[in-house]
């Protein structure tokens, strides 16, 4: 039996088939399409008619990928820049009539939900009590737990694209050193409720994730992804604030010719190495370890686990809510 997820990010729509037997989502194919979204749609603007038309077009693509890998229809879901849009209900909708495929917007506390979800079969139990981070384009997601789930889940508008749209996009290439301390003052100011518990609780690993840590892993010496997913990869908060001052003192251009630092994320490089470093700071952690799943395998191992109906509650809930709000959607029994 094989899955597909296709994940509409705030730079590029990814998909993923994989086969589910045995419980385990093992990927056979991947894909991306890069729409930039991020780039075209300032934080609570609506999506423009022709950022829509590029969405439905990577939507129908994506389907009809996984459809000759012999997947069933996409599990399709859309994070922090649809799902802040005004007019998030319209772009659903047209992208479900246009494609066939039931787009929906998860709210960010079930993001982190999953996201742990996914880090703790990676981890595992010996792991013990687990903190993560997760930077996207238009949020933070921290969430910390005991068992297969977290007991405490935050989602906060800190994301790298969206912070670079509003401290680093003055003109200025590179930042000024006023703008990059602004930045880490609203990174602090909103972080400060979620890292007390963080620290209060005292995890005993803390794993990050998304394509922003894994490229400032990189640049903090981490190995290659070359080397695959089982190599271990891990990140000192020392070596990514020294990565800030590296980052700071470059222009975007500059930036993508760093080692990890790909360039359609350089712009917003300096925005994630600086949420990065603030949270694991005033977290109290360490290190983190870097790891490979997240959001797209917790959706996998949810459906896996629980079966279409899941799924379907959640696209009937994105649909009827409007505004977005965080309404979250209990998984399943703690319990293993």
């Amino acid at each position: 039996m094989r899955t597909s997820v296709v994940d509409v990010g705030s730079n590029t729509v990814r998909l993923m088939v994989a086969d589910a037997e045995g419980g385990v989502p093992l990927p056979v194919h991947t894909a991306k399409w890069r729409l930039r979204l991020s780039e075209q749609v300032r934080p609570g603007d609506p999506v423009p008619e022709e950022a829509v038309e590029r969405l439905v077009g990577a939507v129908a693509d994506a389907s009809r990928t996984a459809d000759r890998w012999g997947a069933s229809g996409p599990l399709a879901f859309a994070t922090a820049v649809v799902r802040a849009a005004p007019n998030r209900r319209e772009v659903l909708r047209t992208v479900q009539a246009r494609t066939g495929v039931p787009l929906c917007t998860l709210p960010g506390e079930v993001e982190a939900e999953l996201t742990f979800l996914a880090a703790r079969r990676w981890m595992g139990w010996r792991s013990g009590p687990l903190a993560l981070l997760d930077i996207g384009g238009g949020s933070l997601e921290v969430a910390f737990g005991r068992g297969r789930l977290p007991g405490f889940v935050a989602s906060l508008p800190l994301g790298a694209a969206r912070l670079t749209h509003e401290f680093l996009a003055g003109g200025r290439d590179p930042a000024s050193p006023e703008q990059v301390k602004a930045l880490r003052r609203r990174v602090r100011h909103q972080l400060r409720d979620a890292a007390a518990r963080i620290r209060w609780e005292g995890p005993r690993t803390a794993v990050a994730t998304s394509r922003t840590f894994q490229q400032l892993g990189r640049l903090c010496g981490a190995p290659p992804g070359r080397y695959g997913p089982f190599t271990e990869r891990r990140m000192r908060c020392s070596d990514l604030g020294d990565a800030v001052g590296r980052l700071a003192a470059l222009s975007a251009a500059e930036r993508a010719r760093l080692p990890g630092i790909s360039a359609p994320r350089a712009a917003q490089s300096l925005a994630g190495a600086v949420v990065g470093h603030t949270a694991m700071k005033l977290t109290g952690l360490d290190a983190v370890a870097l790891c490979p799943w997240a959001i797209r395998e917790g959706v996998l191992l949810r459906h896996i686990e629980d079966g279409p109906a899941w799924w379907a509650e959640v696209v009937r809930r994105s649909d009827e809510a409007a505004p977005p709000a965080p309404v979250p959607l209990r998984l399943a029994s703690a319990s293993n």
